[in-house]
């Protein structure tokens, strides 16, 4: 029995191809969206406007329609995002508290993606005291 031989290529870890990687906008705030929603305080995000017509959605059973990215927007500039989000927070959160930690935990999020984050700015709009905000 005759067998064929085959030849080793010799595979070095240290050749990487060469590319660029880019992040959109529409994932940053996906990812930023998750983070905040996440931080004791924060009971919603979004607007007075989105949020009407998320609870329509909502009633309509599209709940899940633009839910992703709601009460917030991105732009990513040469690896480097700017983040802007519109959050509802809980009367029995301190404001301050709550806007530091979002940042943290959005910057810390949106860092383990490779990005580096310039600004995150945050405005509370409106308060929710004793649930939900409607």
């Amino acid at each position: 029995m005759e067998h064929e031989s085959t030849q080793e290529l010799p595979v070095t870890p240290d050749v990487v191809a060469g590319g660029r990687t880019e992040i959109s906008d529409e994932v940053v705030e996906k990812i930023a969206v998750a983070a905040a929603k996440a931080v004791p305080g924060v009971v919603e995000l979004g607007g007075d406007v989105a949020r009407f017509f998320n609870a329509v959605l909502d009633r309509v059973g599209l709940d899940q329609v633009g839910d992703a990215r709601r009460g917030c927007s991105a732009h990513v500039t040469d690896g480097a995002a700017v983040i802007n989000l519109v959050i509802v927070t809980d009367a029995g959160h301190p404001v301050p508290e709550v806007t530091n930690a979002v940042r943290a935990a959005v910057t810390q999020a949106i860092e383990a993606y490779g990005l580096r984050v310039d600004e995150i700015n945050i405005r509370v709009d409106d308060v929710a005291i004793g649930g939900p905000a409607a």
